[in-house]
């Protein structure tokens, strides 16, 4: 046995030598897969850039709070760059942390962050339309606080 089989059929060259014993030429190939350590690395950087964008978005927001409260200035769009970015950022810091958590526990690259993607768009898009509606609320004075038990208020 010299080298790794890189393709099946050096896999079933390998099981013609009869050093596998019953494996097939596929599990063969398995036995060489590289297995890389989990991406500890990614997931912590993923959630170190989900907080951070998270902290400067929520500043962001607290500001045009602020400046509604003294000036009566617009608290709506939401969607300029200047908080799009760290909301982007957001949303990319976490689909590396859930992605990078679910490698870890023993996913596929690829499936992992396709769920994380997943996961992280519509939770993103939910939390920025439920935003936009209690800015608007804000606004338009008729809101006067945040009633946790009734969820329906906000789909």
């Amino acid at each position: 046995m010299s080298l790794a089989p890189i393709n099946l059929s050096e896999a079933a060259q390998d099981l013609a030598t009869g050093d596998f014993g019953d494996l097939d030429p596929s599990e063969i190939l398995l036995e060489f897969a590289p297995m890389f350590q989990p991406p500890y690395v990614l997931a912590g950087i993923g959630l170190a850039m989900g907080i951070l964008c998270g902290l400067t978005f929520a500043r962001l927001v607290q500001d045009k709070l602020d400046g509604w409260k003294q000036d009566r200035l617009a608290l709506l769009p939401l969607g300029n760059f200047e908080t799009n970015l760290p909301y982007t950022g957001i949303v990319v810091g976490i689909t590396l942390f859930i992605g990078g958590s679910l490698q870890i526990f023993g996913f596929s690259s690829g499936a992992a962050l396709l769920v994380a993607f997943v996961l992280s768009m519509a939770t993103s898009g939910a939390l920025w339309v439920q935003l936009e509606r209690l800015m608007t609320q804000v606004e338009n004075g008729t809101f006067s606080a945040v009633d946790f038990d009734n969820f329906d208020e906000f789909f």
